[in-house]
């Protein structure tokens, strides 16, 4: 074979190559349509993002608080993770009938991924539970703890608590 043929085989096998990439990128148009299906960003809304308990006295056993996270949105919203800042606390989400959870602290457990979604204009609500005894002594004083929850609408959301730990 001489160098013209060569050469032409390999510009040939260019652009095949190429025009094979170029037809399997996907359309514009149908990026588009893929990206409106995703819900805006930050579309989850809650009433409170935090709560003071007060002061709470150690002696007399867990706290809880429900915190209601509606969808704003146009599209269903996948929350996927939730979990708390420390082990003092759990967490729980009621999607509909459907509950996830009880979820603790990264590290000190498995924090699966939950895929709980909630559709356009639909509350969910998520339950902290918090012992004010897990620290022993130690736990005295001001404390404030956050929840997180993932999710596909942007940042993951961010709910607190505070309160004023007595023996």
């Amino acid at each position: 074979m001489n160098k013209k043929a060569i050469i032409s085989i390999f510009v040939g096998t260019v652009v095949v190559i190429g025009g094979l990439v170029w037809l399997g990128q996907p359309s514009a148009n149908i990026e588009a349509n893929q990206a409106n299906k995703n819900p805006a960003p930050d579309s989850l809304r809650v009433e409170e993002t935090s709560f003071d308990f007060g002061t709470i006295s150690m002696g007399n056993g867990k706290v809880s608080h429900v915190f209601k996270v509606k969808n704003a949105g146009l599209e269903p919203v996948t929350m996927s993770k939730l979990y708390t800042s420390c082990m003092c606390t759990s967490a729980s989400i009621t999607v509909g009938v459907k509950k996830f959870g009880p979820f603790g602290m990264p590290g000190h457990g498995a924090i699966p991924s939950i895929q709980a979604i909630l559709e356009p204009d639909k509350e969910a609500e998520v339950e902290v539970i918090f012992d004010p005894a897990a620290h022993g002594p130690a736990g005295i004083g001001r404390i404030q703890r956050i929840i997180t929850i993932e999710n596909n609408a942007g940042s993951p959301m961010d709910l607190s608590f505070s309160a004023l730990v007595t023996p």
